[in-house]
């Protein structure tokens, strides 16, 4: 089943790059932080990326960076810039991360954003909520591959287990199933040797 899977294109580790949101919405350090918010309402997005005049990225701002430094300090959103209340440095990750990757630096760091770079380019960025989009999938392929691995595996035959037998009602560390019953060890014996 996971080489069918393969074959249309899912695979069993998901990369960064398969979830990531593309392009990215940017602005410059020193536009202003009602700029920032208009950018978020009009492209609907939950964080904008700031970079220099010469295209680099310098930092990020998120919806609760508006909220924490400008509007509850009561700051004039016209009046600050970006360059100001973003969060800096911006943490990165490259296309080619699997998303369990991404998804672990996010917990270790607690941010829900990531910036994806390739060659020095700012190409994506990945969300917490990106990665919850994708995990149901990501349990079925695991599940998936629990499952055909314990196909795999050679069947053993009658295992022990401990529990109480189902004759004589003692307990026992190794129960043996005989013709539907768990059996200790002194009943499976009677079994085989009735005379004993």
């Amino acid at each position: 089943m996971l080489k069918g899977m393969a074959e249309l294109g899912i695979r069993s580790r998901m990369l960064v790059k398969d979830v990531m949101s593309s392009p990215v919405i940017t602005v410059y350090e020193d536009e202003t932080a009602h700029k920032v918010a208009q950018m978020m309402n009009d492209y609907n997005v939950g964080c904008i990326i700031v970079k220099t005049r010469g295209d680099k990225p310098i930092g990020i701002i998120t919806e609760r960076d508006l909220v924490v430094r400008v509007m509850a300090k009561d700051m004039r959103p016209s009046e600050i810039v970006a360059k100001e209340i973003m969060t800096t440095p911006l943490i990165t990750v490259k296309p080619e991360e699997t998303v369990s990757e991404a998804a672990r630096r996010m917990s270790r760091l607690n941010i829900r954003r990531l910036g994806v770079m390739y060659k020095g380019d700012l190409i994506g960025v990945v969300s917490s909520k990106d990665i919850l989009a994708v995990t149901p999938e990501l349990i079925e392929i695991m599940q998936e591959k629990a499952r055909i691995e314990e196909e795999s595996e050679e069947p053993v035959e009658n295992p022990s287990s401990a529990g109480y037998c189902d004759n004589c009602g003692t307990w026992s560390d190794n129960l043996k199933e005989v013709e539907g019953n768990f059996l200790c060890e002194e009943c499976q014996l009677e079994l085989k040797n009735p005379e004993y």
